[in-house]
């Protein structure tokens, strides 16, 4: 049988981005695998990439905080998904904050090729400054879908990844140890003008 999806080529087929942010705890990965398995149930092409340097729970699944995983390809860069991302028809990014500024142009071009691509990733760091490509990646989106976490002070809904180890560094790949999701008030009363 026919079907209306037979008939639309790449050049047919409408691109677009989604973007999945938030803090840490806040389910974004949870949801992109929920994307990319529903794209998988209806038979779609799909390729997932996640950063090389998250190795914290599998050196090449994409896993969330709750253990769902699903198969992905580390990359070093985001001009290897342009690469490895040909003849499919949903791209699925991971942890998009730890990616190099090429990332925006690389999801624009797989976008206008008629590819769906899903990015999951922190809008801030643990300063609460925007972090990495995600505020571009937030703008050229056609859909951004923010996720929160619960504040672990006081239950509010959380606003940033609270570090809870001494560290200057910006990337510092953390868990439960290291993290905690904290409300606007709480960031605010714990670093009184300390990231100014």
């Amino acid at each position: 049988m026919f079907s209306e999806r037979d008939s639309q080529s790449p050049i047919h087929r409408r691109g677009s981005i989604e973007v999945i942010c938030g803090s840490m705890f806040s389910g974004k990965t949870e949801e992109l695998i929920r994307r990319m398995r529903r794209a998988q149930f209806a038979r779609q092409k799909v390729e997932i990439f996640k950063p090389a340097i998250d190795t914290r729970y599998s050196d090449i699944e994409v896993v969330s905080h709750d253990k769902k995983a699903i198969a992905s390809t580390p990359v070093d860069s985001s001009g290897n998904i342009l690469l490895l991302a040909d003849d499919v028809e949903v791209v699925g990014i991971d942890e998009a904050q730890f990616f190099d500024d090429g990332l925006v142009d690389v999801c624009s071009e797989l976008a206008n090729r008629g590819i769906r691509v899903i990015i999951a990733g922190l809008d801030m760091d643990y300063r609460g400054k925007p972090f990495g490509p995600m505020p571009a990646l937030m703008a050229i989106a056609e859909d951004v879908y923010k996720v929160h976490a619960i504040c672990a002070r006081c239950g509010s809904l959380a606003y940033v990844s609270h570090r809870l180890i001494e560290s200057d560094k910006r990337v510092l790949l953390g868990e439960t140890a290291e993290y905690e999701p904290i409300c606007r008030r709480c960031f605010n009363e714990l670093n009184q003008g300390k990231y100014e």
